[in-house]
């Protein structure tokens, strides 16, 4: 049975950090491209970032790039996003998610998800 478990939210004033992570289990870690998205009140759930399986590539949208950071520690099956310079506009709750193929920012690509960690940005 394959678990992504999301830690770190929290409450924080805009213009500081959070550190997120994702536990994955059940699944050979090192072979899946992981994503981090995010939803909020009324919105569809967006792209934030995604890592190739190597932790060689990464992609970012547009609204955090030179903010957030994503990693992978494939020995601990852990991906972070560092989170850095938080805006009010941050806030959601954000998933992270597991794809066995190419990266991708689709949502539909993505094989499995965890249960969200939620994010509050106040100004």
């Amino acid at each position: 049975q394959v678990q992504l478990v999301e830690s770190g939210g929290g409450l924080v004033q805009a213009g500081g950090s959070l550190r997120l992570s994702c536990v994955a289990s059940g699944l050979t870690f090192r072979r899946y491209t992981m994503g981090w998205f995010r939803q909020s009140p009324g919105k569809e759930r967006e792209s934030v970032a995604t890592i190739s399986w190597g932790g060689g590539s990464s992609v970012y949208a547009d609204s955090v790039k030179g903010r957030f950071t994503i990693s992978r520690d494939n020995a601990k099956n852990t991906v972070y996003l560092q989170m850095n310079s938080l805006k009010p506009e941050d806030t959601a709750v954000y998933y992270c998610a597991a794809e066995g193929g190419p990266m991708s920012v689709m949502t539909s690509e993505y094989d499995y998800w965890g249960q969200g960690t939620k994010v509050t940005v106040s100004s």
